[in-house]
């Protein structure tokens, strides 16, 4: 899938994650869901189908489970609801969840080569999780690659559960 190009009005200048659903994180989630929201703000493209020209807020909740994103202007009105099932990214997040937590308790204990073969197997699901995601937004939202990895590593934030 080719990359859309960059437009500073196609963008999201804001994001918002829904709280309400989201468990307390441990200090290595919280700090890939800040620097996650960090670089996307910095650099993204986001083309909402059929939408005007942005640039956008982006508010990300579960709701039901179905992934919401409410895509707003600056003014914070609503454009447009895309609701995705969350049924196709369970796997790939929970082998995720599973790599990343071998991953940090690799880095206390384990050897250089052995970090990195977990870190390159991190990436590689973090990459499958972006690619299902743009499949699933086809149509409906046009992203790049790394827009699509940062949203992920936030729809994974989003899963974490009590």
């Amino acid at each position: 899938m080719a990359d859309p190009a960059p437009n500073p009005d196609r963008r999201i200048v804001h994001i918002a994650l829904d709280e309400k659903t989201m468990v307390r994180r441990t200090p290595e989630v919280e700090h890939e869901r800040q620097v996650a929201i960090f670089d996307l703000l910095e650099e993204n493209v986001f083309s909402p189908v059929g939408t005007a020209d942005g640039p956008y807020h982006l508010h990300l909740a579960v709701q039901e489970n179905r992934l919401l994103f409410d895509v707003r202007n600056v003014s914070d009105k609503k454009l447009r609801d895309v609701i995705l099932s969350l049924t196709p990214f369970r796997t790939i997040v929970k082998d995720y969840f599973m790599i990343c937590e071998s991953y940090y308790d690799a880095i206390k204990k384990l050897s250089p080569s052995q970090i990195e073969a977990l870190d390159m197997g991190r990436r590689g699901l973090h990459n499958e999780g972006s690619e299902l995601l743009r499949e699933r937004l086809a149509g409906k939202i046009e992203i790049d690659f790394d827009t699509a990895r940062r949203l992920f590593t936030l729809i994974c934030v989003l899963h974490i559960r009590g």
